[in-house]
């Protein structure tokens, strides 16, 4: 284990890295909760879910402990979920089955950028400014959806009928959010669960998340808000249940609701390939921001480490693998049937516990394997429990934003319309695409229009087309 892990030349010990290994579990361990409930929201059997949660973690946190040896653990992430369930199925109309196939597709076409340059062209072609604004305007979207979840908002539309994939929808007012009456228990518990997430999370303790969760369920419970019938509690959630439901979603992305409908409709191919394109660009940029963020402080990733990704090709550099680590998992995933598998950002907390090497991701992912004992809590955890965490976890990811220049209008600009119109369009891509188009027209005003990349002008003429055909349908 020494030699295999190179613990010796890490400055390590297997001590270290047990407790590195469950200090991230118990940081990130929340997601086995909050994807089943935010990919439910599509009509995904929520225990198969939670299944394919553990099993998608396994797989990449196993394969970044055993091809890169460093200490990162993987799961669905977050953002990338509230994208699938949020805009692909609820927003645009796509069965979750189709939303898988795109996240398969996303998968196969990453881990063929990563043997080629294209990766490089693609993380050199977006301005540092922007891939900033992407980062925090995911955080508003999921935060925003955390607000809603806790039932916090309430909205009147304008007057009129509207029809939708959700039915006819009558309003008779003005289209406004505003809070709601706090004479509800479920908001009031949710409210509770916000404050007990604040206090655990500002107090740094290692699995303060995981405990928020915990304390606003006995809350809930001790409320009546959720109800619970014991006798049928552990007969109808358990693993058993859930492998016969995963004969739902396992293999769903290729079958007739699936890769076989996505297809048939030539009129969506544009939007489905800008679809996957704002799969991508998340997955892209995601795990390389989290291995330059945590690794260079701790030397698990060297600047010479960073510049050997840039120029080397296929599959060499230490970079170069944890990359492929973090891209092989979301095909698998998809395969499962959750959305796109990433490196967690938790996982700094295993590094500041002392993980060096992949030993610790391997014990994150045997914790990963226990854990679906758990299985029978996921009936009883509520959606006030889980939306304090979207909050705050959308609230951390908000930090991208100091690296923007706001002084200078020429990356304000696209960096507001693309983050704030993630949550104002509720729609990563449509965010993306604001972003896009305003960096050229301010590179276009300023005369500097030849610094606009070909990957920005291509994205950009893509949604173009796509916001037209729309427009005429």
């Amino acid at each position: 284990m020494n030699k295999f892990f190179k613990l010796e030349e890490n400055g390590t010990t297997v001590g270290r890295e047990i407790m590195a290994g469950l200090t991230t579990f118990f940081a990130m361990s929340y997601i086995l909760f909050v994807n089943p409930q935010v990919l439910g929201t599509t009509g995904m059997p929520v225990q198969a879910v939670f299944l394919a949660t553990i099993l998608a973690s396994i797989v990449g946190t196993l394969a970044i402990a055993l091809i890169a040896n460093v200490p990162y653990a993987l799961a669905p992430g977050m953002g990338l979920n509230a994208f699938f369930a949020y805009t692909v199925v609820l927003s645009l109309g796509y069965t979750w089955q189709e939303a898988l196939a795109m996240v398969f597709i996303c998968g196969i076409i990453n881990i063929i950028i990563t043997f080629t340059s294209i990766r490089k062209a693609i993380i050199l072609g977006i301005p540092e400014s922007l891939q900033h604004a992407i980062g925090g305007g995911i955080g508003i979207f999921i935060a925003y959806i955390g607000i809603k979840n806790a039932g916090i908002l309430r909205f009147i539309a304008d007057p009129g009928t509207y029809v939708n994939n959700h039915g006819t929808i009558t309003a008779n007012s003005s289209i406004v959010p505003e809070l709601v009456t706090f004479n509800n228990p479920g908001v009031l518990v949710a409210l509770v669960g916000i404050v007990v997430t604040m206090f655990f999370v500002i107090r740094k303790w290692r699995a303060g998340i995981l405990l928020s969760i915990l304390v606003t369920t006995i809350l809930a419970l001790l409320t009546g808000v959720v109800k619970v019938d014991v006798n049928t509690l552990f007969a109808e959630n358990n693993l058993g249940t859930a492998i016969n439901q995963m004969g739902t979603t396992f293999g769903a992305a290729f079958g007739p609701k699936g890769f076989g409908s996505l297809f048939s409709d030539s009129s969506r191919y544009i939007e489905v390939l800008m679809t996957v394109l704002a799969f991508s660009l998340t997955s892209i940029f995601d795990p390389i921001g989290t291995f330059i963020g945590t690794g260079r402080a701790t030397g698990i990733f060297t600047d010479e480490d960073l510049k050997d990704m840039e120029t080397s090709h296929g599959f060499s550099s230490k970079m170069d693998k944890a990359l492929f680590a973090d891209m092989i998992a979301t095909p698998i995933g998809a395969i499962f049937g959750t959305s796109n598998t990433t490196v967690y950002v938790e996982s700094a907390a295993g590094i500041g516990a002392g993980g060096r090497t992949g030993l610790a991701s391997v014990v994150t992912a045997i914790m990963f394997a226990v854990s679906s004992l758990f299985l029978p809590l996921l009936a009883i955890v509520p959606t006030q429990a889980t939306a304090p965490i979207l909050i705050i976890v959308g609230m951390m990811m908000l930090g991208s934003f100091k690296e923007i220049k706001w002084g200078d209008l020429t990356e304000a600009i696209p960096a507001f319309f693309a983050s704030v119109f993630m949550g104002l369009a509720y729609s990563i891509s449509y965010g993306i695409a604001a972003g896009f188009i305003t960096y050229i027209l301010v590179k276009l005003f300023t005369g500097k229009v030849k610094e606009v990349k070909p990957v920005i002008w291509v994205v950009a003429l893509l949604f173009l087309i796509n916001f037209a055909v729309l427009a005429v349908l």
